[in-house]
């Protein structure tokens, strides 16, 4: 199989177009090409006159060698790699144990699904609900302002990233290819084939429910059990070796291998597991604000005269900016044609995050704007960023009228430094509801003073972006985990055998495609393990 980068076709371009495109390049007749398939189709938005699909195509010919050698100096022509997902072992029918994945957000999601292919059994704890259930409860929040503390935007089934843009694309490098499982498995669970190919895939919430519903049943029909409202509150730990989790309902369970895959919200899980002398680190995150905008705004800003256009969609943009205090700012987590939304897992206080469905026609596009800061900005133990984290989301709870409504100011008066008394043409999309207020006093003087500096500079690259209505809304602190459990080369903590931190609240993920891939790595891992063990014991 061949693989052809670069081929450039119009928006509108023929159904027909896209095999010519493929002959040409190859100077054959299109008759020769067998098959082909879209491996990548990309979006030049340089030019908003001309914007382009960019396409990456695999190709099947029937004397593909002779092909290749005829256009050996073409760079955009060559062979296609092997994207298939092979299992790293099968288990055998003499387990000492079951493996155990705690956690059920994308890592421990596809920790127990590979290591269900695979014949391992896992059995995954959750703290939360089902995702329906769950939905629920997070309304409940949404809509009548009740929180659930263990059933909301960030605990139960799916994780966090179930209410999110359902971004499916990564920065990470891939060699293994373990972006295409990951993929290929959300299809097989039904979402629309096109994220295998299209350059930023996104799902949206809706479909994202179903989904997992669907993954959950895989892995129980292989074997795996799901145990939701098991928290564990402790670990079995014995001269260095996990042994097992104890639960909060007075239950433990024994196993030698267990993911930590409780993403990065788990804050009583971290302090356990600082009590419990578990390595922990304190690691950069970052905190601001939601920033609204209609999105009629960012379209024709970023696609001109193409806003619109079906084959587009609702437009998105990317942002970075280093200001003059040394701190750098930029746009987080973009959800076009989205809503800002109430992620808060703790009593009084305030969260902010972003949210899509998959038609992305909500009428504002919504992103966050946040400023980088490390453990030199919170001086303590591994510990102390979550205590950072804390004091800014109560203050947003105090600012919003202490009834999980959020505080929120017009970007005008935000540059202008004065209160804002009352909204504009932009409608906050964040409910329960918002107070207009100051902000200036809803994070550290440094990021405020930054994001003051890179709001007007990231207007000269979308014009209106500064417009006076735009609303910013507070606080967005869960970028990232605040802490990292550090892992050695085989995946398991560097000080307590038989844990395998994971994903993005271990500190090594991102967002639901990195979670994803960490979790098949570390159910890897293993899976090579339990394997090599029962042949020692052999």
């Amino acid at each position: 199989m061949l693989r052809l980068t670069e081929i450039r076709l119009s928006l509108d371009h023929a159904e027909a177009a896209l095999q010519q495109a493929i002959a040409t390049r190859l100077g054959i007749a299109a008759d020769a090409v067998v098959d082909f398939t879209i491996f990548r189709r990309g979006i030049d938005a340089r030019k908003h006159a001309r914007i382009l699909f960019v396409y990456t195509v695999d190709v099947v010919l029937h004397d593909e060698a002779a092909v290749l050698a005829r256009v050996a100096d073409d760079p955009h022509v060559g062979l296609a790699p092997d994207t298939t997902y092979r299992f790293v072992t099968h288990a055998t029918a003499d387990l000492p144990t079951r493996p155990v994945v705690i956690g059920m957000g994308p890592c421990g999601l596809f920790a127990g699904l590979i290591l269900a292919q695979m014949g391992f059994c896992p059995i995954i704890l959750e703290r939360g609900k089902p995702v329906r259930e769950r939905t629920r409860d997070t309304f409940g929040l949404w809509r009548q302002g009740v929180l659930d503390p263990e059933s909301n935007v960030q605990f139960g089934e799916g994780g966090a990233g179930t209410f999110s843009d359902g971004k499916l694309h990564s920065q990470i490098k891939d060699p293994k290819h373990y972006g295409r499982k990951v993929l290929t498995e959300f299809v097989k669970a039904g979402a629309p084939p096109e994220i295998l190919y299209v350059s930023k895939p996104h799902i949206g919430t809706f479909r994202l429910v179903s989904m997992i519903e669907k993954m959950r049943a895989t892995i129980e029909s292989l074997g795996g059990e799901i145990r939701f409202g098991h928290k564990v509150d402790d670990l079995l730990i014995e001269n260095g070796q996990l042994r097992g989790v104890h639960l909060a309902n007075g239950d433990h369970l024994r196993s030698d291998h267990v993911v930590l895959a409780v993403g990065h919200s788990a804050r009583d899980t971290f302090q356990m597991l600082h009590t419990r002398g578990v390595h922990l680190e304190a690691k950069p995150f970052s905190v601001g604000f939601r920033i609204e905008h209609p999105q009629s705004l960012i379209d024709a800003c970023r696609l001109g005269p193409n806003a619109g256009h079906p084959a587009l969609g609702a437009a998105d943009y990317k942002l970075a900016y280093h200001a003059s205090n040394g701190r750098s700012v930029y746009s987080f987590c973009m959800c076009p044609g989205g809503t800002v939304v109430a992620a808060t897992s703790e009593p009084e206080r305030v969260v902010t995050n972003g949210m899509s469905q998959y038609s992305r026609n909500e009428r504002n596009a919504n992103s966050g704007i946040v400023v980088g800061i490390s453990p030199a900005d919170y001086p303590g133990d591994a510990l102390a960023g979550i205590a950072f984290q804390r004091q800014w989301e109560s203050r947003a709870y105090e600012l919003g009228g202490r009834n999980y409504h959020a505080p929120a100011q017009l970007v005008g008066d935000f540059l202008a430094g004065v209160a804002s008394t009352g909204l504009g043409t932009v409608i906050p999309s964040y409910t329960p509801g918002v107070r207009p207020c100051d902000l200036s006093s809803a994070l550290p003087d440094y990021a405020i003073e930054a994001i003051r500096e890179a709001i007007p500079a990231f207007a000269r690259q979308i014009h209106g972006f500064a417009q006076h209505d735009a609303v910013l809304t507070g606080v967005e602190t869960r970028t990232s985990s605040p802490i990292r459990i550090r892992r050695g080369a085989d995946y398991q903590s560097i000080n307590t055998a038989g844990l395998y931190p994971a994903g993005e609240g271990a500190g090594y993920a991102g967002g639901i495609l990195s979670a994803a891939i960490d979790g098949i790595e570390v159910a890897e891992a293993i899976a090579l393990n339990i394997a090599q063990s029962t042949r020692t014991a052999r």
